[in-house]
């Protein structure tokens, strides 16, 4: 459980980016390529400042998610990545008065039921080390009826 600040940041960084991109897409208004080459619209779309904070937004929270599972199990860390839609319907609900009803609110619930069940299972690497897990995959018997273990 040590590890949960990074797996949040990344949850957190996960969820802005995804509101970055939204409110960047709505700045633009509707997508049309009517008499437009798709590779300049692309970068238009890429370019607006909204959608590019959106994108770096996601390039940090890859980066803290890649540092998680240097850390973590993956079937540990994973699931709590289902909180972004959490937040994500949260602050749809604030900043882009989008709906929130009675099911979604269900879904969110049975989201946040189900990460703290596996947040329960613990983070540690199932007794082994990074390193010794990491040095079982031996990429020289990849193919090969051998598995080192």
């Amino acid at each position: 459980m040590k590890y949960i600040i990074f797996i949040l940041f990344t949850v957190m960084t996960n969820a802005a980016a995804q509101l970055m991109l939204k409110q960047g897409m709505m700045s633009m208004g509707p997508i049309s390529f009517d008499g437009v080459n798709p590779l300049v619209k692309l970068l238009q779309i890429v370019f607006s400042p909204w959608v590019f904070l959106g994108l770096c937004t996601f390039v940090i929270s890859m980066a803290s998610h890649l540092y998680v599972l240097s850390k973590v199990e993956l079937s540990f860390a994973y699931p709590f990545l289902s909180l972004a839609y959490v937040a994500v319907a949260i602050f749809a609900y604030f900043v882009f008065r989008e709906d929130l009803n009675g099911w979604r609110i269900a879904g969110i619930a049975c989201i946040c039921v189900g990460t703290i069940l596996i947040a329960q299972s613990g983070s540690e690497m199932g007794g082994r080390g990074h390193e010794e897990q990491t040095a079982s995959i031996n990429p020289d018997k990849i193919g090969t009826s051998e598995i080192v273990r």
